[in-house]
Formats: structure tokens, sequence, C-alpha cells
């Protein structure tokens, strides 16, 4: 698949047991390529606004997925499903340096089926959850942040554990598995105008999930 060539700036944290966070982890070039490739195949699979189970209340992030599996939310559950919901289309492939990014930093030995891609506008957060609609547990997430400054939220694996924050930049790669794998975070808020990258402002993170085990 190829490898990401890391900036000599960028910095490995070790935010928990499980949980890794490489501050700087692709450059101004790198996460530019990356962004242009994502926006181009949302122009395939366009952003849409997902619902909250049984009330149907809308989020306040958008969303949309790339690969052959992408996860979507309405009010009859959660659920990964290989077309978007609106057009009925498959979804685009996940980009070429994400792959990469997966197989240099997760060390699993199978791809990712899923890239929810979420965009943060202007106010949008997303409460502490567990990623837990995957059969491959085993695997760990990888997500990449690009645009305005969030503040992510991570805990254990009950609602009742202490959480710690941390700020996560344009460029940050964030890896959390093992102990961690089924660890509550969120977002508890994103800093408009740190970052004049995303089209119309707000942040885009982009979650790397293998959904079933492999063969």
């Amino acid at each position: 698949m190829g490898t990401v060539e890391a900036p000599t700036d960028a910095l490995r944290l070790d935010v928990a047991p499980g949980v890794v966070l490489w501050h700087g982890r692709l450059d101004a070039g790198a996460q530019r390529a990356l962004l242009d490739d994502v926006l181009a195949r949302v122009e395939l699979a366009p952003f849409y606004r997902p619902r909250m189970p049984l009330s149907g209340a809308p989020f306040s992030v958008e969303e949309t997925n790339f690969g052959p599996l992408g996860w979507v939310s309405d009010k009859s559950g959660y659920r990964y499903q290989p077309t978007h919901p609106l057009s009925g289309k498959p979804w685009p492939a996940i980009p070429p340096l994400l792959l990469a990014l997966w197989d240099e930093l997760t060390q699993y030995p199978a791809p990712p089926q899923c890239c929810l891609v979420n965009l943060y506008r202007a106010g949008a957060k997303m409460g502490l959850h567990q990623d837990r609609d995957e059969g491959a547990r085993d695997a760990p997430v990888l997500s990449v942040s690009l645009g305005d400054e969030a503040l992510f939220r991570i805990g254990g694996t009950s609602r009742r554990d202490p959480t710690r924050g941390v700020a996560l930049r344009s460029g940050d790669v964030l890896v959390f598995g093992g102990p961690a794998r089924l660890a509550f975070h969120g977002i508890d808020r994103v800093k408009a105008g740190t970052s004049g990258q995303i089209p119309g402002g707000g942040r885009i993170n982009l979650t790397l999930r293998r959904v079933t085990p492999p063969q």
C-alpha cells in the first residue's frame, strides 16, 4: 500500500493504554492532498444529516462514508450498509493515503472496510459514545483530523469512568484499540476559525474501522 512519510516534528503521545496520538502526522502538503481527494469523493457521496434512533432527532454533524461499508443512523437504528441512504449508490473507495496510514499505524492484518467522514460546522459536537457496531473488535479504530481544532474526550469502557480531554489539530492521527477499543469518546467542541482549510469552515474527521472479522 506504500508509506506516508512522517514530518520530522511529528510527535507521538501515549494518551492512555491503547490510545496513541500522533500530533502533526500529516504535514501541510499531505493534508491538502488528502482534503482534495476527500472532497472529490464527497461529490459522489454527498454529506447528509443522520438521525437518532427512535426519536429521529438530527445529528449536529453531517456525515458520509467511503469504502465497501458505510455507517448510518436513522429512526430504525445504527448499522453498516453498502450504499448511500439517500442516493442508493455504493460508497466511493477509501483514499489510498488513509489505507497507507492504516497499514503503518495499526499493524492489523486486514484493511479497513469503512471510512466514516464527519463534517463539523460551527456548533457541531459528538456526545460520548462507543464504537460497538463492528464484529471485528480486535481491530483498532484510526482517526484523522483536518481543519479546525477540536477538543476530543475519551474515557473508559463505562460511562462512569473518568475522562480526559485532548486537543486534536489538523494533521493529527489518533488510534485506539486493545483495552481502549470500547472506550467512550466524543467531541466536546470545535474551535471555529482555527483553520481555513475546509471550504465553508469547520472540521472534517475521517474514522477508519474494520467491520467484519478477516476470513
